[in-house]
């Protein structure tokens, strides 16, 4: 299946072109985790299903790859690993069954705008500290390192460990099975739940596309807190059809390290878990 020129589309009903870009997807899946894509649940983001439907389309490709390389960036994958995936999507569209991509086939107008966008988003994220995520409502990864940096600082001038006082409780979602705005909404509900839970001045971020965060004090009513999250949670995707078939959220407690710098390794490896 080469990559076809603008203006050039399939023909064929809407089942049809839903089959096309299943298939599509299921094969740039594939291909990128032979890759070498390490956190099979970030991959699937929005932006996949949006470049798929270009390739489905014959529209602007490099358009489509501008918004995926600046998801990539957003959710924490290396230009590395983000030009990679290129490669193997670039792999299926020339060879339907190709499984071991090669970065030096890649077209350089593909590769260049997946990597400036890339670069364009990482560089953004270093001045953006405090936002809020749009779609869940949730502070961004870097405001939560803002604030667990404020926690340490507090704690040296106060002198108590916020190892002692202080934890992430982590809720993450498995959708690597869910594509388009089911994985919006699946996060939007994860969001809401988490605001109404905790509504006491804890710091709640989502960290991936797959992954929140609260950082609260340990004690006051945590684990009742957590269980009412999980089942909230399990409630509101069972009310949607097009979530009803996924798990329920995995939630954990994570206690923080000794050290800032262990913290904020912590919050980067959680990210991608």
């Amino acid at each position: 299946m080469a990559v076809r020129e603008a203006g050039s589309t399939w023909r064929g009903d809407a089942d049809g072109t839903d089959r096309l870009l299943q298939e599509l997807r299921s094969r740039w899946r594939r291909a990128s985790f032979a890759a070498g894509w390490r956190f099979p649940s970030d991959w699937g983001v929005p932006e996949v299903d949006d470049v798929c439907q270009t390739v489905v389309a014959g529209a602007d490709l490099p358009a489509a790859l501008g918004g995926l390389g600046r998801a990539r960036a957003r959710t924490g994958a290396g230009l590395d690993e983000t030009l990679a995936d290129l490669a193997a999507l670039h792999a299926v569209l020339e060879e339907p069954e190709a499984v071991l991509p090669n970065p030096d086939a890649v077209p350089s107008s593909l590769l260049r705008a997946t990597a400036l966008a890339w670069a364009d988003a990482a560089l953004g994220e270093l001045s953006a500290v405090a936002a809020t995520e749009n779609l869940t409502g949730l502070a961004t990864p870097e405001y939560l390192r803002v604030r667990i940096g404020e926690v340490y600082r507090a704690g040296r001038r106060a002198g108590f460990s916020p190892a002692d006082r202080f934890v992430l409780l982590v809720v993450a979602v498995d959708l690597s099975r869910t594509a388009g705005w089911p994985r919006l909404m699946a996060m939007a509900l994860v969001g809401d739940v988490l605001r109404e839970v905790f509504d006491g001045g804890e710091s709640l971020a989502v960290l991936g596309p797959s992954v929140a965060a609260v950082l609260a004090e340990r004690g006051r009513g945590l684990a009742e807190r957590a269980a009412r999250t999980r089942k909230l949670i399990a409630e509101r995707f069972g009310v949607d059809s097009a979530l009803r078939s996924t798990r329920g959220p995995d939630i954990r407690i994570e206690r923080l390290p000794c050290s800032e710098e262990a913290a904020q390794a912590t919050v980067d490896r959680l990210a991608r878990a």
